[in-house]
This record gives structure tokens, C-alpha cells and sequence, in this order.
């Protein structure tokens, strides 16, 4: 907590664990349900075993957290001495958590102020920084809600896939859609844009796919101060290599993340995502 604001946030904003303790952010989890079994994200299902259970074509699914679980965040941070609490969530598009937090904002003892970022991943987790460091600098509860806001709207996220039979299976972009990028056997760029999926590029090949995404985040980077998260599943080295060469072409980068999405994101993603946030500060 900072003063008098707690700021909460969801398991997909894939924060670094340092992060969260330094800003002291909490992460409400949402659930992945593998089988019959349900699990919390970050602290019951690992990359590997998601990994695992897609290749084996086992059904996941992922599932929002419960009003009560946000109800007992909100009041937890209250105990705490929080005045006012700032609770920031990936995108409405993409899952019911945002809806869940409104849900338990009403019957808080405390102001709730509930943010539908229209992001997911570090787009997501940047924004949750802003809004701890606006509330660390004695910024109020309006105050740290814009900081949030504004980061969302400087912010991008570019992706590529193996597969888009995942996001297909998932709902997340349409079954035409999929079937022209295998039919085409094309390896699409996708884009997070007013909160949902979107096609931004088609590429012939993989390696085309990454070095097509490194030029775009690059180009959008020029002449600002930047931070850039760079994501994948399955694919720790090419995501090492692509921070490499953003740390060496963005001469305005401030920070650089590099992690391994969770079970949520991947179980719609499968194995071999890579993508990059960039956030303009």
C-alpha cells in the first residue's frame, strides 16, 4: 500500500515478483482449469505444465476470479489503513474478471475505483505501475486512476504465434481467421487493439513473423522514452535474442522485462507465442 491507496491488479499482468513486492501491488489470480482440476494462476499451474498439457491436447480453460475474491482483496486493504483503492484488469473483452471487481467495488467500505485497461500482459502491468508510482508521490485516488488510464493509451502489444488454432478454440479471434492464416500457412503479427485481437500483419515464415515485430516495436519507439516487456511461451531463447536487439536499436528504453506468460494467456496462446509490450512514459 502507498499512504493511503492499495493498488490491486490481476494475475495477468504478469508483473515480475520484485515488482509486486517493491510497489507492493497485489495480483488477484484467475483460475485455469485443466481437466476437472481448477488452479490458480502464479501459484498452482507452471508454464511447464500448461505447456504440457496443450501439447497433449488435454482441455484448458481459463475461468475469472469470484466477486468474493476481490471482495476479501478489498477488504484485506482496508484493514491495511487504505483509504482508497485503485483495482486495474486485463481487458472486458478478453475475460469476466473486470466485471467480478465491479461487482465487489459496491459493497467495499472503502472507494473502489475499478479499471477495464483494455490491455493484458505487461501492457497491463505497466499500468499498474503507473498508478503505484503516482500514489508513492502522494497523487490521489482520481489522480493515480489517470496515471493508469493515460499508460493504457501509450501502450502496445504485438504478438506472434505458432498456431492460431489456441486463440481460435478460445473464442479469441474468429474461426475464418484461422483457417485463412493455415490455409495460407502464414505466421499473422496480431495486435491488441481496443482490447480485443487483431490482425495487423500477415508473414510468410517465423523468422520473418519476429524480425517484422522487432522492426514495428522499433519504429514506434523512435525518439520517446520507452519501457518494453518482451513475452513468450516455450521460447526462452528467441525471447532472450529479441530483447538483445531492443537493447541495443531503442536508445530511449528505460526498462526492459523479459518473462514467460502465465497459464492464462498461454492456454490461449499455446506454445511458441512471442510478442513485446511497448509502453510510452
Amino acid at each position: 500500500m502507498h499512504g493511503r491507496l492499495a493498488i490491486i491488479t490481476d494475475s495477468t499482468a504478469y508483473l515480475p515478483p520484485q515488482a509486486l513486492r517493491r510497489h507492493a501491488i497485489e495480483a488477484v489470480p484467475l483460475t485455469v482449469v485443466l481437466g476437472d482440476e481448477a488452479l490458480e494462476e502464479g501459484t498452482e499451474i507452471s508454464a511447464r505444465s500448461l505447456e504440457a498439457a496443450l501439447r497433449e491436447r488435454r482441455p484448458v480453460t481459463t475461468s475469472r476470479p469470484s466477486p468474493d475474491t476481490f471482495a476479501r482483496a478489498y477488504r484485506a486493504a482496508a484493514r491495511a489503513g487504505a483509504e482508497g483503492i485503485v483495482s486495474l484488469h486485463l481487458s472486458s473483452e478478453f475475460s469476466g474478471t473486470y466485471d467480478a471487481a465491479l461487482l465487489a467495488a459496491r459493497e467495499a467500505s472503502v472507494p473502489v475505483r475499478v479499471v477495464d485497461t483494455g490491455v493484458v500482459a505487461m501492457a497491463l502491468g505497466f499500468c499498474a505501475l503507473a498508478a503505484a508510482e503516482t500514489a508513492e508521490a502522494g497523487g490521489t485516488l482520481d489522480e493515480a486512476v489517470a496515471a493508469a488510464r493515460k499508460r493504457a493509451e501509450a501502450t502496445c502489444a504485438v504478438f506472434c504465434v505458432d498456431t492460431l488454432d489456441y486463440l481460435r478454440r478460445g473464442g479469441r479471434i474468429g474461426a475464418a481467421q484461422a483457417l485463412l492464416g493455415s490455409a495460407l500457412a502464414v505466421k499473422p503479427l496480431l495486435e491488441v487493439e481496443d482490447g480485443r485481437i487483431g490482425m495487423l500483419e500477415k508473414v510468410r515464415t517465423a523468422s520473418k513473423a519476429v524480425a517484422r515485430l522487432e522492426e514495428i516495436i522499433v519504429d514506434r519507439a523512435a525518439d520517446a522514452r520507452v519501457d518494453i516487456a518482451v513475452h513468450h511461451l516455450a521460447a526462452a531463447e528467441r525471447a532472450a535474442k529479441l530483447a538483445e536487439r531492443f537493447r541495443e536499436r531503442v536508445p530511449g528504453l528505460r526498462e526492459l522485462h523479459v518473462s514467460e506468460v502465465g497459464a492464462v494467456i498461454g492456454a490461449h496462446t499455446g506454445p511458441g507465442l512471442l510478442g513485446a509490450v511497448l509502453s510510452v512514459r
